[in-house]
């Protein structure tokens, strides 16, 4: 039985001579390492997103105080454009709409990638038990 110390961490992985890795069993392991990967977007993505959606909320508020003939500059791509109150308004909530849908969607595929996740994780704990370990350091 020998003893590896993963570099830069305190981490001790043993190396036991018993337990046999099967090609099943390492793509399995595999796989979830890239869901846990794309989980850490998906946690990333969402919070950019409810970045967004928090500025956009802002901005609704803030343009409440405008008057109604003024002309309000609203950043479509890298252009500002103007337009009344009552469109601006209106294109706001759009894109509130659309934040929202989109968070909808990044968070359903978490939800089924985390459910992939959890029965990986619960085959490859079975199959070796305190030899592996899955979770994260978060």
């Amino acid at each position: 039985m020998a003893a590896k110390v993963a570099s830069g961490t305190n981490k001790v992985f043993q190396n036991h001579d018993d337990v046999h890795i099967s090609f099943e069993d390492q793509q399995r392991i595999n796989r979830f390492a890239k869901h846990n990967a794309r989980m850490d977007d998906f946690k990333a993505e969402l919070e950019m997103k409810r970045n967004e959606l928090k500025s956009v909320e802002e901005a609704l508020e803030e343009i409440e105080l405008f008057d109604e003939d003024e002309d309000i500059p609203f950043l479509v791509g890298e252009v500002f454009l103007s337009h009344k109150l009552e469109k601006t308004q209106e294109m706001l909530k759009d894109t509130k709409e659309q934040v929202l849908k989109e968070i909808a969607g990044v968070e359903a595929k978490a939800k089924v990638t985390k459910a992939e996740m959890d029965e990986l994780k619960a085959h490859l704990y079975q199959r070796f038990g305190s030899n592996i370990s899955l979770e994260s350091d978060d």
